[in-house]
């Protein structure tokens, strides 16, 4: 099977899709389809005609995201300052097939470029932090329903304190000590990890927040300079919002992620838990998608050698 990401992969070809389209929607039965070059992880993604796309979950379970985006993200995205996906429908399990899945409109832009510890000021980069900045400060800012707070979906370990993801980080670090080519400073890595485990406060619950949880470079879409777009709320939940500063070392440059971090209002030891949040989440990826995802890989040793940068500089 072309694509298999995970043990569990379900077997998603064309075909598949598009007879559970056409059985499903027979309306779209005359629209082409096509699989996209890059899918993501969780999701396989497949164009259909020029105002549509094919969402299906890799992975047994993946419904209850597809039902996650449909219940809370027409009551939430109306609220940000982009556009989130449209959904236009849901399909049911069928053909063998045994998830829920989601047509969307299609949103047309292009992800961001990663920005290396050495990338330049770059005034575009500067622009980009203020929509970030906008994106992460009004989601913070949408009242949290009382059904939102018990509702299982909605929480994730992303939004939980820092502290949690100490023994899964350190085992991710010796883990990637097995990758012979990853080309990376593991010590200094497990080093700024251990000065964030000494950071006050990383035992406490915050105020629940919504936050989308994987705000990151493959998740958006910009056009002229500006952020367009922001893809995939699978991670949509209710806690600590922090998680969502993670973007900032990934595709801003030192300077502008001074603006976005001001803009924003993170204090000091907010920043430090975002940028160990983003050195976890990055270190994660390698030994899973090592081989399977190099562009995703590359662009999380950006954001390690970014953190080790920054890190380095205070």
């Amino acid at each position: 099977m072309a694509g298999r990401l995970h043990h569990n992969e379900l077997l998603i070809e064309a075909g598949l899709v598009r007879d559970l389209v056409d059985r499903a929607f027979p309306e779209y039965a005359s629209l082409p389809l096509s699989r996209l070059p890059s899918s993501g992880s969780s999701n396989a993604l497949f164009r259909l005609g020029n105002e549509l796309l094919v969402r299906l979950p890799r992975q047994p379970g993946g419904s209850a995201t597809i039902e996650k985006e449909a219940r809370w993200l027409p009551r939430v995205g109306p609220l940000l300052p982009v556009s989130v996906p449209e959904i236009v429908a849901i399909g049911e399990p069928d053909l063998g097939y045994p998830e829920r899945w989601s047509v969307v409109h299609w949103l047309d832009g292009d992800i961001p470029p990663v920005a290396e510890p050495s990338s330049h000021t770059d005034p575009m980069r500067e622009r980009l932090a203020l929509d970030l900045a906008g994106v992460v400060t009004a989601l913070r800012h949408i009242d949290v329903p009382a059904s939102a707070l018990v509702d299982p979906e909605l929480g994730w370990y992303r939004g939980a304190p820092l502290a949690t993801q100490d023994v899964r980080t350190r085992r991710c670090v010796e883990a990637c000590r097995a990758i012979a080519d990853l080309d990376l400073d593991l010590d200094a890595a497990l080093l700024v990890w251990e000065r964030a485990m000494a950071l006050p406060g990383i035992e406490q619950t915050a105020t629940p927040r919504w936050y989308h949880g994987d705000l990151m470079a493959e998740n958006l879409l910009v056009g002229d300079g500006r952020l367009t777009a922001v893809l995939d709320f699978g991670g949509l939940a209710v806690g600590d919002p922090t998680v969502d500063l993670v973007v900032a070392w990934e595709v801003l440059d030192p300077a502008s992620r001074e603006v976005f971090r001001h803009t924003v209002g993170a204090g000091e030891r907010e920043w430090l838990r975002g940028r160990a949040w983003a050195l976890s989440l990055a270190l994660g990826t390698f030994p899973y998608y090592w081989v399977t995802m190099p562009d995703r890989c590359a662009s999380r040793l950006a954001v390690v050698r970014s953190v080790l940068a920054d890190a380095a500089a205070t």
